[in-house]
C-alpha cells in the first residue's frame, strides 16, 4: 500500500483510506482477533461513516496475523460488566456492525485467513465477496459453551448454503474447512495463502474503478433476494442469546473454555 490518503488507528482495529479503497483490519492478533464491545462500536462507526463517504468505493475487511476474527472476546466480559456494559449492549453493538456491513452502499470484501468463528462468521458472510486462504475455516462453536449463533450467522449461512448445513454448523459446533465452505457457496474463492492478497487486490481495484450507483443498486437487489429475513433473525438472536448469557450452562461453558477443560452441562 502506498501513499495512503488517511489512516485511523484505535483500540482493536485500524482503517486506512488508500485511494478509493478503505482497508479495515482487526488488530488483536494476540487474542486471535476476538473483539470486545468497544471495538464492535468503533468498527460499526467506521462502516457507517464510509457509507456516506463518496471517495470510498470498496471496503476490504480482514484481521491482522493468522486469523480473521474468533468472535466476541469473552475475556473482556468481566471488565465490561464493571463499566456498566450489559450483554444486551454487546448484542446491539454486534448487530449494528453486521447491519452496517450488509447495508453499506458500496461492496465489502472479506479477506479470510485462519479462523472466522462466532460473530466472525457473521462479519465474514455479511461481506459481498469473501476470499479465503485454503487453510482457513468457519466455526459456529456457540453450542459448545451453551449459547446460540448470533451476528446474523444463522440467516447468512442458511442463505448461502441452505438449512441443512446451517443446522450442522450450529448444532454440532465443528469447523467447516474453507474448501467445503466454497463448495457450499459461502466463500467466493479459496486459494493458497500466498495468492490471497493478489486476488483481493485485483477484486478491490476492479470494483473501485466500477460505476458506484450500479454497484449500489446491484448490492441492494442481491440483499433483498437473499437477506430479507436478517432483521428478524438479529432480533431473535438477541432475545435468545440474552437469555442464554445469563444461564448456568453458559457460565459452565465459558469457564470450561477459559480453563481448557470439557464442559459438563446440566441435565
Amino acid at each position: 500500500m502506498s501513499d495512503p490518503d488517511s489512516a485511523t488507528t484505535t483500540a482493536g482495529f485500524s482503517a486506512v483510506h488508500d485511494g478509493k479503497v478503505l482497508r479495515v483490519t482487526i488488530t488483536k492478533p494476540k487474542r486471535k482477533n476476538a473483539i470486545d464491545y468497544d471495538t464492535m462500536v468503533a468498527l460499526g462507526d467506521t462502516f457507517l461513516a464510509a457509507a456516506t463517504d463518496r471517495s470510498v468505493r470498496v471496503i476490504v475487511l480482514t484481521g491482522e496475523g493468522g486469523d480473521f476474527c474468533t468472535g466476541a472476546d469473552l475475556a473482556a466480559t468481566a471488565s465490561e460488566a464493571q463499566r456498566g456494559i450489559s450483554s444486551d449492549m454487546v448484542m446491539d453493538a454486534a448487530n449494528r456492525l453486521v447491519k452496517a456491513i450488509v447495508d453499506a452502499p458500496i461492496p465489502v470484501i472479506a479477506r479470510i485467513k485462519g479462523a472466522a468463528a462466532g460473530v466472525g462468521v457473521g462479519l465474514a458472510l455479511a461481506a459481498d465477496l469473501v476470499y479465503a486462504a485454503e487453510d482457513s475455516y468457519l466455526l459456529l462453536a456457540f453450542i459448545n459453551i451453551g449459547l446460540m449463533p448470533d451476528g446474523g450467522a444463522a440467516t447468512m449461512v442458511a442463505a448461502a448454503a441452505g438449512r441443512a448445513l446451517a443446522a450442522e454448523m450450529a448444532l454440532l459446533g465443528e469447523r467447516l474447512p474453507a474448501p467445503a465452505a466454497k463448495a457450499a457457496g459461502m466463500f467466493t474463492a479459496v486459494v493458497p495463502e500466498d495468492e490471497l492478497d493478489a486476488l483481493v487486490e485485483a477484486a478491490a481495484a476492479k470494483i473501485a474503478a466500477g460505476p458506484r450507483r450500479a454497484l449500489e443498486l446491484t448490492k441492494q437487489a442481491l440483499n433483498a433476494a437473499t437477506l430479507s429475513a436478517l432483521d428478524g433473525s438479529l432480533a431473535a438472536e438477541k432475545s435468545g442469546q440474552s437469555e442464554l448469557l445469563k444461564s448456568p450452562d453458559f457460565i459452565e461453558g465459558a469457564t470450561a473454555m477459559l480453563t481448557k477443560r470439557k464442559p459438563v452441562f446440566a441435565d
